[in-house]
């Protein structure tokens, strides 16, 4: 599920900064790039991943953005071994990808994450709980993993009306325990 504008995440837009400058970030279940587009301008280069062939179509020929189409879900997970300055989640959850993303970070990788939880079922869709995070799901999954720099949950007013889950959390440092990048 993605959001119906092209104004990038507020959130990821917030967070952005503590990924390395001019590393390279992963746009997960991506859709049309609105996030990768921003990332890209802001001098990170970005692999934008999703299944909707048609969606990664307005990302081509965009400097400093890869598109990979592949299914999330029913395919094999196509970054096995590489790790990321970055990961960028909006509007998108598949369980089993959860701690993938944490084992996807570079020493110092930032995970900026945000989707759809409980709640959301009385504003509009989602509806299915199996894409509705339940309270302090991203906590409980990268708090033992990852340092959390931020975390929120609850109704957000932006772009529109929605129940949202949020994390920023930061990857460890090479050899030692989590900690921000410098």
């Amino acid at each position: 599920m993605h959001a119906d504008n092209d104004t990038p995440s507020s959130w990821m837009r917030k967070y952005a900064p503590l990924m390395a400058a001019g590393g390279t970030v992963l746009d997960l279940a991506c859709g049309a790039g609105r996030n990768a587009r921003w990332l890209a301008g802001q001098g990170w280069r970005v692999e934008a991943v999703d299944r909707d062939a048609a969606a990664l179509a307005a990302l081509r020929g965009v400097p400093g953005v890869s598109a990979r189409q592949a299914d999330l879900e029913a395919g094999p997970w196509p970054y096995s071994g590489v790790r990321f300055a970055g990961i960028v989640v909006c509007r998108y959850l598949h369980r089993p990808l959860l701690p993938l993303l944490a084992h996807g970070l570079a020493p110092g990788g930032v995970l900026i994450y945000e989707t759809f939880m409980l709640g959301q079922e009385r504003i509009g869709r989602p509806r299915n709980p199996d894409y509705l995070l339940r309270p302090g799901e991203l906590l409980d999954v990268y708090g033992p993993m990852l340092r959390v720099v931020a975390y929120a949950e609850g109704v957000m007013e932006e772009p529109a009306p929605a129940v949202l889950q949020r994390i920023c959390a930061v990857g460890p440092a090479r050899g030692g325990p989590a900690s921000a990048p410098p």
